[in-house]
């Protein structure tokens, strides 16, 4: 895009999430992708300057992507996004008013995060034979057990300190969205899985290199998201388990059998490092969903 006041206002919005706000860079390039492509629609219309944009450009755009068939779950992001982007211009007084503010969000089914029975779990976490010594295969097998005993999100896996995981106290300590600190416990079962990783693999891919990060490659460095999203995918489907599984998955399944065990919702919205009660709610549905599934295979009246 060439530059001009919109694409300005654009870039300055962005730093202000990335500084002011500290959201993580994920969040603004999301952010970022959103407005770009609200930027390019309204470059077609010849507009250029935040003071020219109104609530009819505004459904032009959703109108635009409903007519390309954008699912409404997306629509529904970037009228966000196209909120807090006018919201932060007019503290900025290059608007008056937001022209978003009398437009309604699209509706959106609440879609039930998909998860593993725990029989499918333990096939996932089956562990290497005694004596293996194969660093790969310590590696992800510690991963994997940290991620379904803690529930932290993938990108918080990955780029997980070495320092910030206590095998004495059994607590990792995660550097959350908006740099927000907690501590998540893990079981003895992912904390004997760590130990035979810092003692027989991660030396072993290090060769004698650092690496700040817990969890590494061969090349020393952290390892990606996508990539453990393969293993986690490959891994599922050498198991049998015929379901679509990613670190996603594994971080949804935590928190359902914790609230199938009996958690605290609280404690739970703690562990996962959600800001609103409201998002580890949605959980709650999913064991109500299952219950009532239940009741329908058992009921003789069902």
């Amino acid at each position: 895009m060439e530059t001009s006041p919109l694409i300005d206002s654009l870039d300055h919005f962005l730093r202000h999430l990335t500084v002011q706000r500290r959201l993580s860079l994920n969040t603004v390039n999301s952010y970022g992708s959103d407005l770009r492509f609200f930027i390019e629609f309204l470059q077609k219309q010849h507009i250029d300057d935040p003071a020219h944009i109104t609530a009819v450009e505004v459904r032009a755009f959703l109108k635009d992507c409903f007519a390309r068939e954008i699912q409404a779950r997306s629509n529904a992001r970037r009228l966000s996004a196209l909120r807090s982007f006018f919201a932060f211009l007019v503290l900025q007084g290059k608007l008056t008013v937001s022209p978003a503010a009398e437009i309604d969000l699209p509706k959106i089914g609440s879609i039930l995060p998909g998860t593993l029975s725990v029989a499918e779990v333990d096939l996932l976490l089956v562990p290497p034979d005694a004596g293996e010594t194969d660093p790969l295969l310590l590696r992800n097998a510690a991963m994997l057990h940290l991620l379904y005993a803690t529930g932290i999100r993938v990108s918080e896996l990955v780029n997980l300190p070495v320092q910030d995981c206590s095998l004495s106290s059994g607590h990792v300590r995660i550097l959350g969205k908006g740099n927000k600190e907690r501590m998540v416990p893990f079981n003895t079962e992912a904390g004997v899985r760590i130990t035979a990783y810092l003692e027989q693999g991660r030396p072993v891919l290090l060769s004698g290199r650092s690496s700040r990060f817990l969890f590494v490659t061969k090349q020393g460095g952290a390892m990606t998201r996508n990539r453990f999203w393969r293993i986690i995918g490959e891994l599922a489907r050498q198991r049998g388990i015929s379901k679509t599984v990613s670190p996603k998955t594994m971080r949804h399944s935590f928190a359902t059998h914790m609230l199938a065990g009996g958690a605290d919702l609280r404690a739970l919205q703690m562990m996962l490092g959600h800001a609103d009660i409201a998002t580890t709610q949605i959980y709650t549905h999913v064991d109500k969903s299952r219950l009532k599934a239940g009741h329908q295979k058992f009921h003789p009246r069902g």
